[in-house]
């Protein structure tokens, strides 16, 4: 740690003893800002998302005023790459992410380990007076996902989730368009994310020189036990194992595979704009699918498909193929017209609600005569401003207040979703939530 964070936090410390003032460890320092002084990151976790936003961070340090000022990573290899990206030295660079927490000059962080850390250490940043950019998906699982909303609330710190589209102009659009009825009450959507590879999806390179019998200083170390997290109950304890390290999305004990990965995104700007901001809970889901090709070592299907129905009365259907790249285009449909998320956002109308469609979109017909435009044939174009990018949209919620593009309670609600969908598939049943409770359970 730095002389620098060192000296800040003696002098803090000695500052409240002599008042008489007992400090819970590491809780609300965080650091008055002024409106033109540098925001000072640590990103924790520095593999394949973690170096892509610290590459980024440090492109955009003068243009946002900005600074990545640590790493935290325990993989050593990795540790030290990133810490050449922001040109750090010694103090710079740790494997305890405690340490992170624990500095006064760090503001914020960006959490991309894999998920199963995603939560706690999320949790403890805002306890010790961080806001946090968090990876997606929020969590690994339901319980992780509430605790975390909960801790959002309780500590007023600001989190974004990670999904890029909640912050795609278009989708704040349609929030605005349904909301006002355009295209009538909406009834269902479908989103997808499918690949094709030779390789096998998540076939990650492995380093063969890394493991954790190496020296702590080695390029290849790895602390393979805090990597687990079993300590914490996070993930179980098992021997090193280079395949669930280097591609750990292959098994449910870090992760949901395709649903938590990928369709995250699909679902998270969908559920913006068809129920707002805060997002909605479902009422139940079911999941199919398989491993009909990549048949290796991974647990997780190659082909996943969910559906979960909302208690506002709408289905959304989502699909992710990883042996064909095929997709769906992205699509809400409602009673009146049908929304389409190409390169421009258009609705059109369904031809037996035309009143209804034109009279909710009245440029439709002023644009042309009932003569020429027969029923099913009207078409909008729904104009969207431009946005921030979303990390551009957290760093201005940590410094303005903005509104964030998917916050905890967005991130939630949809990770609620796409969990009961990964368990459906796993325990080949139908999951349904109880908002009493809190709670999936199966029928």
């Amino acid at each position: 740690m730095s002389n620098r964070s060192t000296r800040r936090r003696f002098l803090r410390t000695s500052a409240a003893t002599g008042l008489g003032i007992t400090l819970m460890p590491s809780v609300s320092w965080g650091r008055v800002l002024g409106s033109n002084e540098r925001l000072n990151l640590a990103v924790i976790g520095t593999g394949g998302m973690g170096t892509s936003h610290t590459k980024s961070l440090v492109g955009r340090r003068d243009a946002d005023n900005v600074d990545v000022i640590r790493v935290c990573d325990v993989y050593r290899r990795r540790l030290n790459d990133a810490n050449r990206i922001i040109g750090g030295d010694d103090s710079s660079v740790t494997m305890e992410y405690q340490e992170i927490l624990d500095d006064p000059d760090v503001d914020a962080v960006v959490i991309a380990t894999p998920d199963h850390w995603h939560v706690k250490i999320a949790i403890e940043a805002m306890e010790s007076g961080k806001d946090v950019y968090v990876e997606k998906p929020l969590s690994h699982t339901i319980p992780q996902a509430l605790a975390c909303r909960d801790a959002v609330h309780r500590t007023g710190r600001i989190l974004q989730v990670g999904p890029q589209g909640t912050s795609d102009p278009r989708y704040w659009a349609a929030r605005e368009a349904i909301s006002n009825g355009r295209i009538g009450k909406p009834v269902w959507s479908q989103g997808a994310y499918c690949r094709n590879s030779r390789g096998g999806q998540f076939n990650w390179p492995i380093h063969p020189d890394a493991g954790p019998s190496n020296d702590r200083n080695a390029d290849g170390y790895v602390w393979w036990d805090r990597w687990l997290g079993h300590e914490h109950d996070l993930a179980p304890k098992i021997d090193w194992n280079a395949d669930h390290f280097f591609r750990f999305r292959k098994y449910f004990a870090y992760n949901g595979g395709l649903a938590t990965d990928l369709l995250y995104h699909k679902l998270s700007p969908l559920l913006l704009a068809i129920s707002g901001h805060q997002g909605e809970y479902p009422t139940r889901v079911v999941s199919s699918g398989g491993k009909y090709l990549e048949k290796d070592e991974r647990d997780i299907p190659d082909t996943f498909m969910m559906m979960a129905d909302y208690p506002s009365e709408h289905t959304v259907v989502l699909n992710s193929v990883m042996t064909n790249d095929d997709t769906w285009p992205t699509v809400i449909r409602g009673q009146y017209g049908t929304m389409n998320f190409d390169s421009d956002l258009t609705i059109k109308e369904q031809a037996v609600w035309s009143e209804e469609f034109r009279k909710a979109n009245p440029q439709v017909a002023a644009d042309s005569t009932e003569e020429v435009l027969k029923p099913g044939q009207a078409m909008a174009t729904i104009d969207h401003e431009s946005r921030r990018d979303h990390m551009g949209n957290f760093l201005d919620g940590v410094r303005n207040g903005d509104r964030l593009a998917c916050d905890v309670d967005l991130g939630c609600s949809v990770m609620v979703a796409i969990k009961m969908g990964v368990e459906a598939y796993r325990q080949n049943c139908v999951m349904n939530w109880n908002p009493e409770t809190k709670e999936m359970y199966r029928s």
